[in-house]
């Protein structure tokens, strides 16, 4: 589904988002069957993806893995989520993830080679900080690197956490040669929410290319919004900072519950086929991404960015496994 800029500008509008938020909210997801599958959601221990992984057992999920960085609080999130259901023992299985270290979800990856089968893989992880940092085992700035998946019987569903937030960033530098490079030089002022919106951009704009590489016939891979929702624990890093405290008022005022929010995240793992492929869907239903996204300008960078993921993770030869799974697929 192709969008222009003119269409992309009104429907991501700010004025646009707030009115969609007060006038709409995301239906319950039902009427799918979940039975025998497997799912596995990053940053599930709370929030859109505790309660994503809450709505996944409520259709007959049969196995979930709850990809943690905290086995701990995954493992409460665990009980939480089995208490008063009558699960097997083996439907819920806490895993070790870290996105801010290549080794752990490197780690990961092998091990997922373990299940008997993957449908739907729920990418919901990330942070929001007051303070520009550097991962010290990438050198990338925090909330970028946290931006940063198996043969399938049909094809598998790939969701990522996305927001209309990528279409109100402001994005100074992105005439330069490099991007992910420019972003981790440490400045004396960073606004970090706005660095948030960019991380949420460079999602879009990635989304786009890779598409294009992963056939829909192996993986219905697409973005979507739970929209403001007032009781995540992704601000939690912001929490304690005035502009922090008021944010909270603003969100209790018209923002949805995590549970509510997480039905659009669901919906668009479970809810849709190939229409959504390389997608971005805001109340269940395929909306254009952020304005810069469908430019000739948003073309050079999504091409940029690219190269430079590809680059970054040379070690684990990505570029050469899609690309293979492109041939393999598309010519069979």
């Amino acid at each position: 589904m192709a969008f222009s800029c003119t269409i992309s500008r009104k429907e991501g509008s700010k004025l646009k988002y707030l009115y969609d938020l007060l006038t709409q909210t995301p239906a319950k997801v039902c009427g799918v069957d979940l039975s025998g599958k497997t799912a596995i959601v990053t940053g599930s221990s709370a929030g859109i993806g505790l309660e994503c992984c809450r709505q996944l057992l409520d259709l007959e999920l049969t196995k979930l893995i709850l990809a943690v960085r905290n086995i701990s609080k995954g493992s409460e999130a665990a009980r939480n989520l089995a208490k008063g259901k009558n699960l097997e023992k083996s439907t819920i299985e806490v895993w070790k993830l870290d996105y801010s270290c290549y080794q752990s979800t490197c780690s990961f990856v092998e091990r997922t080679k373990s299940l008997e089968r993957l449908d739907i893989v729920i990418l919901n992880a990330g942070i929001m900080i007051t303070e520009m940092q550097l991962n010290p085992s990438t050198g990338h700035e925090e909330t970028i690197q946290e931006k940063s998946s198996t043969k399938p019987q049909e094809p598998g569903r790939i969701t990522i956490t996305s927001s209309d937030a990528a279409a109100w960033v402001k994005f100074n530098d992105k005439n330069e040669s490099h991007l992910l490079s420019l972003l981790d030089k440490q400045e004396d002022k960073v606004d970090m929410k706005n660095r948030m919106s960019l991380s949420k951009l460079l999602g879009q704009m990635f989304l786009v290319e890779l598409a294009k590489l992963v056939p829909p016939s192996v993986a219905i891979i697409n973005a979507a919004t739970p929209m403001m929702v007032y009781d995540s624990q992704l601000r939690r890093g912001t929490a304690r900072s005035l502009r922090g405290k008021l944010d909270k008022v603003f969100r209790r005022l018209i923002g949805y519950k995590a549970s509510v929010g997480a039905r659009a995240v669901v919906d668009a793992a479970v809810k849709h086929g190939e229409e959504t492929h390389g997608q971005y869907l805001r109340l269940q239903k395929v909306k254009p991404m952020a304005p810069i996204v469908y430019s000739p300008e948003g073309e050079r960078l999504r091409a940029l960015l690219w190269k430079e993921t590809m680059q970054e993770f040379s070690f684990a030869r990505v570029y050469d496994i899609l690309k293979k799974l492109n041939s393999e697929h598309v010519t069979s």
